[in-house]
């Protein structure tokens, strides 16, 4: 059993629930989701679950789908061994990500997260680059970002690689920590409370796991050793899961991703690289493209060394990523209007005329 309060329950998710109140249906949070099946937890307890197919057709992608973290109107009739969910309640807050394979899909990460932890090891894993990226995202998923250096135990030049995160982290909070041997988790503390949903993020290898078994204290989630030939681990959580602790608040442990491909986050892109942007916008012609153009205070500042080389060119990319995204997610949106217009005048022709 389980008190929809410490699972993050609130008025915005009652509000939005009332509709399926009405119907008889109860609410219940997304635990796990694993081809097609799913765990969730709700005032019955743990119940395995199983979309309605009314649900699953009428879904255009599969972003509309459950993911973890995620409320749902869900029916659980007594004679039936699991629930089956009827709806997806509106997400306060989302960490998306451009699906891997050839097609244009959003795969959403977690769901109704207050905070998402950016974990990096202070070993070969180390990257303000990947980092920024991670950022760009973050920003966008409207959770709070924190960023999470981990492995503090493997590096000699803590301090350094603190001063360098936050030059590309801009306000947000970078935590040293070494989750082996359990310094600094104190400050984690202020993130991680009852009814408040922490989400876990990070390359393979970073110390995900270790880190989670140390906050729940004791092993749920499988470890593995780091290669030492290039500082990268193998993928010990092989599914994103809802975690509840027994002294309150909620994890959301992740895969490690290889390779973070952004989905529509170019209003975060600012966020991120603040800086770039306020260079930018100091340049004589408003839409510079700080090429050959006269009064460029970008290419001022790259000249000067006021503005990281670097940390431009990271921006560039990004931004370049960004509208090629745009560009492909345009296409797709016309394809798929010409085909509805295709259905509405194919209906149209199979509707006989009346006789006058």
């Amino acid at each position: 059993m389980y008190d929809l309060p410490s699972l993050g329950w609130n008025s915005h998710f009652e509000s939005e629930f009332a509709i399926h109140k009405s119907h008889g249906y109860r609410a219940a949070r997304v635990a796990l989701e694993h081809r097609g099946s799913y765990r969730i937890y709700s005032e019955l307890g743990e119940l395995p679950a199983i979309l309605t197919g009314r649900l699953r057709f009428n879904a255009e992608s599969a972003a509309e789908l459950p993911a973890v973290g995620d409320w749902v109107a869900i029916n659980a009739p007594k004679d039936e061994k699991r629930a089956q969910i009827h709806a997806v309640l509106p997400r306060r807050s989302k960490f998306s990500r451009r699906a891997a394979g050839t097609e244009t899909q959003e795969q959403i990460v977690a769901a109704n997260i207050d905070t998402v932890f950016l974990v990096q090891g202070l070993d070969d894993d180390f990257n303000t680059r990947r980092l920024e990226r991670y950022l760009v995202a973050a920003y966008d998923s409207n959770a709070s970002p924190v960023v999470i250096l981990n492995k503090t135990d493997l590096c000699e030049s803590v301090e350094q690689k603190v001063r360098e995160t936050e030059v590309v982290a801009l306000g947000t909070p970078v935590l040293a920590i070494s989750s082996i041997e359990g310094v600094g988790l104190e400050q984690l503390d202020q993130y991680i409370g009852s009814g408040l949903t922490v989400a876990f993020l990070g390359s393979s290898g970073v110390g995900k796991s270790t880190l989670i078994n140390r906050l729940i204290g004791e092993e749920i989630q499988k470890t593995a050793e780091v290669r030492e030939s290039d500082g990268r681990g193998r993928h010990t959580t092989t599914h994103r899961e809802l975690i509840v602790l027994k002294s309150g608040g909620l994890l959301i442990d992740t895969p490690g991703m290889r390779e973070l491909q952004l989905w529509d986050a170019a209003s975060s892109l600012g966020e991120t690289f603040g800086d770039v942007e306020s260079v930018a916008a100091a340049c004589y012609f408003s839409n510079c493209s700080h090429d050959t153009e006269p009064g460029c205070a970008v290419r001022e500042a790259l000249a000067s060394g006021a503005l990281d080389r670097d940390r431009y060119e990271s921006y560039v990319k990004l931004e370049k990523e960004l509208e090629y995204l745009d560009s492909k997610m345009d296409t797709k949106l016309h394809l798929k209007r010409k085909s509805r217009e295709k259905k509405i005048h194919r209906a149209f022709r199979t509707i006989k005329p009346k006789r006058s």
